[in-house]
Order: C-alpha cells, then structure tokens, then sequence
C-alpha cells in the first residue's frame, strides 16, 4: 500500500511539474547541493532535464550518500553525452570510461593547481562526475571557481580587449613534472603524440547558457599568442580568477559526488592529506 502510493504521488509531482529533487545553493557565487535523488537509479528524462539545468545554473553540482557502481556511474554519464578517456591515468578494470585517482605515502599527488580538465584537447570535455571512494580522514578537499562570474566582473576594456586572443593550451606543459620523471617521456610517448598543443579563445561562449567565460588555467595553459616574455596579460588573468570570492570548497565523505560543468568552472585539489590514502574515480564527458 505504501509503496504503491509512493509511485502515485511520484508520478503526480511529475505531471504538475513539481521537481523530483531538492535543489540547496551553497552561499558562494556557484555550486548547489542536490538532495532527494538516488543516483543508482534510472530516472525520468524530465528529471535528467531538470538536472541538466541545475548543472547550467549552478556550475557544480554535489551529492552525498550516493553508493553508486561502476555501471551506475557510466550510465549517469552516458545520459549527459559520450564519455571519455583520460591519456595518462589508469583505469577501473573493465570500465576504460572510469579513471583512477588515487593516492598514499608512496604515490603523492603531483596536481595541485587550478585547471580546467583537458584543455590540451581540440574540443575539451563537457564535465566531469567525479565520486569519493576512499576518503582521509583529515584533508583532501577540492575547490571550484566560477569562471562567468570572473569575466562578468572584467572592465569593459578588459573585455574587449581579450575578445580576439587565443591562448595555447598543451598536455606537454600540464604533464612536465610527470614527462621529467624516470621513464616519463617513454611512458606518456603515446599521449604526447596523440596531443599536440591547441590554441582556444581567450574568451569562450557557453553553448547553453550564453554566458561568457575567461578560458584559461594554470596548469595547461602555456601561453597566450601575442603576450609578452613575462605573460604580464595570462598573470592577470590567473590573478583574477583565483580571486577567495569566486570560490566554492568542498569536503568529500565517501560516497560524495561532484559533477561539474567543465565549460565554466576551475577545480583544484587540495594536497594536504600526504600520507593518508585517498581514492577518487571519475568520468569525463565529450561536448
């Protein structure tokens, strides 16, 4: 009887237009927490729409409790667009989508920068859904950073100056600590190939939202084509969108996802859990 009327009332909210979900916003200028919603289960593609315009509106999206698998995480994915595999980590056995971050005493994390994910790519990923399997006890947290938000505070002679410049943006320059290690050129030989440097705008467009981002980061961008010997034009720009106020911080508890929109939003790990074990698998979806 309960459940019964549990599927009624479901398909009830569904029909008025009620959302399925409880959609909380952090108190920074992006992020939202979204409650009510088991992500091991299939839902309804006027629910998969709502979740795409809480991503759209909000950037990042988090989840707690979430005891997904691995078929559930792919399928979460594949319901926003193809899914992607990373050149220079491993994966889950099985799942060549899922890649493997994890790291202990003998493995410390080398990434402690802000970037947006493969942006050494021709056409970079739509997001990433990245969930907490092993979380330290002390540590571990990672950061976002609105990049709308950041242009949409430039002067308009920022703005227009930057409207016609392209920055390059390489996997050789991202990876140069792990390319400098024993056997590191021989190791990533395939993903330096396959990778050659790109160049993107400056300033990119969302393709959803319309809004418009500064689309650099520190960690793949190398240059901005015309900028001077001292990258005086890139350093502003980090400066700027590094700035405390365009921030969210977000503390992981296993079975915690982040899902962010990689088109408009920086994301930093926090290296400061050395040497606890922390393991994390993510996806990365196409554009």
């Amino acid at each position: 009887m309960i459940i019964a009327l549990t599927v009624y009332l479901n398909v009830y909210l569904m029909r008025i237009g009620v959302l399925m979900f409880e959609i909380k916003k952090t108190q920074s200028c992006l992020g939202a927490y979204i409650e009510g919603l088991d992500l091991s289960k299939s839902f309804s593609e006027k629910t998969l729409g709502e979740l795409k315009n809480a991503l759209s509106d909000n950037e990042v999206l988090f989840f707690r409790n979430q005891n997904i698998t691995h078929d559930d995480h792919k399928r979460l994915a594949s319901a926003f667009g193809l899914m992607q595999s990373h050149p220079a980590y491993p994966t889950v056995d099985g799942f060549p989508e899922i890649t493997i971050l994890e790291n202990d005493e003998k493995n410390p994390s080398k990434i402690e920068e802000w970037h947006t994910d493969m942006t050494f790519k021709k056409n970079p990923p739509l997001g990433s859904i990245l969930i907490g399997k092993i979380i330290p006890e002390t540590g571990g947290d990672t950061m976002f950073s609105s990049l709308s938000k950041a242009y949409d505070d430039l002067s308009q002679e920022w703005k227009e100056k930057l409207e016609e410049m392209y920055a390059v943006h390489s996997f050789e320059f991202g990876f140069k600590e792990s390319l400098e290690e024993e056997g590191g050129r021989e190791r990533l030989a395939d993903a330096l190939k396959e990778n050659p440097p790109v160049s993107h705008p400056v300033i990119k467009q969302h393709p959803v939202t319309g809004r418009k981002v500064i689309y650099v980061n520190r960690l793949f961008t190398s240059h901005i084509e015309g900028d001077d010997a001292e990258r005086s034009i890139l350093n502003f720009l980090f400066d700027h969108i590094h700035q405390e106020k365009y921030q969210y911080r977000f503390s992981w508890e296993n079975n915690s996802i982040a899902f962010w929109d990689n088109r408009s939003v920086l994301h930093k790990p926090v290296n400061d859990y050395w040497p606890q074990l922390r393991r994390m698998e993510r996806i990365t979806i196409e554009s």
